[in-house]
C-alpha cells in the first residue's frame, strides 16, 4: 500500500503534510522536501505491517503524530550544529526528518534492533541522503557529537543518562518528551547541562521540546 493513497480526500502524503504544518502554524516544506516525505512514508508504511516501527498505523496519523512533530524539532535545533546522533532511531524519527529539514547537518541514526537497522538503512537507500546508521547500541559509541536526540526509546531515563556522555562541549541533548516526564530526564542528563526552558510541540497538549546546552 501506497502512504500517500491512503490519505484524505485523495491528496498526495505531501499535501497533506503541508496542510498537517500549516494547521500546526509552521512553514511548509518545498517541493522536494514534500516528495522525499512521501517516499518515507511510503516505505515506513510498508514495513511497519511487519517491523513494527510504529503502533499508529494509518498513513495520515503517522504524518500528524510523528512527522509533524519531528518536522517541529529539526526546526527548533539550535543553528551551528554540525553532527547529530538520533539515539534509539527505531522508525528513524526524529532523524530523518532532521536530516531531510537540516541537510547541512551530519546525522546518525543509532538503533540496536537488527530489523529496525534493516529498515533505516533501506530508507537512507531510497532517500538518497548521506546518513550513517550504526547498527548497534548507541551507548558503546565513543565519539562525540553537536547534539543528540532521545524520542520514544525504551527505559529513557537511562537512554538520556547514556546519550549525555555522547555531548560534545558547548553541545546539546534535545529530549522530546512530555512536561511529566522532563524533570526526570533533566535529572538524569547530570548536571553538566543548562535547559532552555520548554517548547511545545504540535499535536498534543502535553509534548515537549527540552533543549540542553553542555557547559563541558
Amino acid at each position: 500500500m501506497q502512504g500517500d493513497a491512503a490519505c484524505s480526500a485523495g491528496d498526495s502524503a505531501g499535501v497533506v503534510l503541508n496542510r498537517l504544518l500549516g494547521e500546526a502554524e509552521l512553514a511548509s516544506l518545498d517541493a522536494g522536501q514534500a516528495s522525499q516525505f512521501e517516499s518515507y512514508l511510503s516505505l515506513f508504511v510498508r514495513w511497519n505491517s511487519r517491523t513494527n516501527l510504529s503502533a499508529v498505523r494509518e498513513p495520515e496519523a503517522i504524518l500528524s503524530r510523528h512527522f509533524v512533530e519531528s518536522i517541529a524539532c529539526a526546526r527548533a535545533l539550535p543553528a551551528g550544529i554540525s553532527t547529530l546522533l538520533d539515539f534509539g532511531s527505531g522508525g528513524g524519527l526524529p532523524g530523518i526528518p532532521i536530516a531531510l529539514c537540516r541537510p547541512e547537518i551530519a546525522v546518525t541514526l543509532a538503533e540496536s534492533q537488527g530489523k529496525k537497522a534493516a529498515f533505516l538503512q533501506e530508507a537512507v537507500r531510497t532517500l538518497g541522503i548521506s546518513v550513517r546508521v550504526f547498527s548497534g547500541r548507541a551507548e558503546t559509541l565513543t565519539e562525540k557529537f553537536s547534539c543528540v536526540t532521545l524520542r520514544a526509546v525504551d527505559k529513557m531515563d537511562q537512554a538520556v543518562m547514556a546519550g549525555a556522555r555522547l555531548v560534545g562541549g558547548g553541545g546539546w541533548l534535545a529530549l522530546l518528551t512530555t512536561h511529566a516526564d522532563a524533570p526526570i530526564l533533566q535529572k538524569a542528563a547530570g548536571e553538566a547541562y543548562e535547559w532552555l526552558g520548554t517548547r511545545s510541540l504540535p499535536g498534543s497538549e502535553d509534548r515537549i521540546l527540552v533543549l540542553g546546552e553542555r557547559s563541558s
